[in-house]
């Protein structure tokens, strides 16, 4: 065993002491279990152990106090466009959560593929793995997916703004929902994470999974959401859902002056072309308590004027909609 503790550390002897009760457990010869292995490499410090990420299984009695239900929600598509592309796979991972944001039980699953139209894009096989031949003769089972999605009071997916309007040009039972989404709505980076890609912030909770099929992504999705990290007691799906409750405004600066598009872009202003239905401008969507502070930028320092601005209020069963 010293052998093997000079191999993964530079500080045999610190390690030993560490280890002390594991190598007195076995003096006998045989090899360290799992957990021993583990707590042998972590102790030399020059490791960093990542653990699978299990899927939860259905509660078959769901626990109470957990009154309200969520349905974690991924797709995979044919391309960007939900206008004219369309979904190949969906997965569904529902659960039960409190008003406090704490996560009860699974208590549904459902994945599915779907033949399209067209043939899948070579691209889109390399990234997902899904082939033609996966998909010849298969559709979604919307029985199923209406089962979990009507009794939802949340439908998360870590681009809504993505998700929501294919899932909407597939079905119209998603458009009633409220929505939320895991990528914009949580400020990653203040919890310790250095991206806000479902792969990082799995890497970055210690574990790793098989990602880009929509079911095991769903999975991981809910297993970071419940994780709490650091000085952070609250959960992510705790912060994430309190954003979802609150009411968001969108402004459009319409027919502000050209050369101060910077100071807009700088503020964080984007610009909408007016292709999806929005005023043909620059925009900006903000919490609407700083509604009349971000009206007297605008009115001071880019028009210069008592101007009214465009204003959009929305909530979460407005959001993340699609093109018009």
């Amino acid at each position: 065993m010293t052998s093997q503790l000079d191999m993964f550390s530079e500080n045999p002897q610190s390690v030993r002491r560490t280890l002390a009760p594991s190598l007195r457990a076995r003096q006998d010869g045989s090899a360290p279990d799992e957990a021993e292995m583990v707590r042998i490499l972590q102790a030399t410090g020059r490791y960093q152990i990542l653990r699978k990420l299990e899927a939860r299984s259905i509660a078959a009695s769901p626990r109470p106090g957990y009154p309200l239900r969520g349905v974690i929600l991924d797709t995979e598509t044919t391309g960007l466009d939900a206008r004219k592309d369309e979904i190949i796979e969906i997965g569904l991972i529902a659960f039960s959560f409190n008003e406090d944001g704490e996560i009860g039980d699974v208590t549904g699953i459902y994945g599915g593929l779907q033949q399209p139209s067209i043939p899948i894009p070579a691209d889109v096989t390399r990234l997902t793995g899904i082939t033609d031949a996966m998909v010849l003769g298969q559709m979604i089972d919307m029985p199923a997916v209406r089962a979990l999605i009507e009794p939802a009071d949340l439908v998360i997916a870590h681009n809504a703004g993505f998700d929501r309007p294919f899932c909407e040009a597939f079905s119209s039972i998603f458009a009633r929902k409220a929505w939320a989404c895991s990528n914009s709505e949580i400020d990653w980076s203040a919890r310790g994470y250095e991206g806000t890609k479902l792969g990082y912030l799995i890497n970055q909770s210690g574990y790793f999974h098989i990602g880009h099929r929509a079911v095991d992504d769903c999975f991981a999705l809910l297993e970071v959401l419940a994780l709490s990290k650091g000085d952070n007691d609250q959960t992510p799906f705790a912060e994430l859902y309190q954003a979802s409750q609150r009411s968001r405004v969108r402004i459009f600066a319409e027919n502000s002056p050209f050369d101060l598009k910077d100071r807009l872009k700088e503020r964080g202003y984007r610009w909408s072309d007016g292709s999806d239905g929005r005023p043909k401008s620059w925009w900006i969507e903000i919490v609407e308590e700083v509604l009349e502070d971000e009206l007297r930028f605008l009115r001071t320092e880019i028009y210069g004027w008592d101007a009214d601005p465009p204003v959009q209020h929305l909530t979460a069963f407005d959001r993340f909609k699609g093109r018009r």
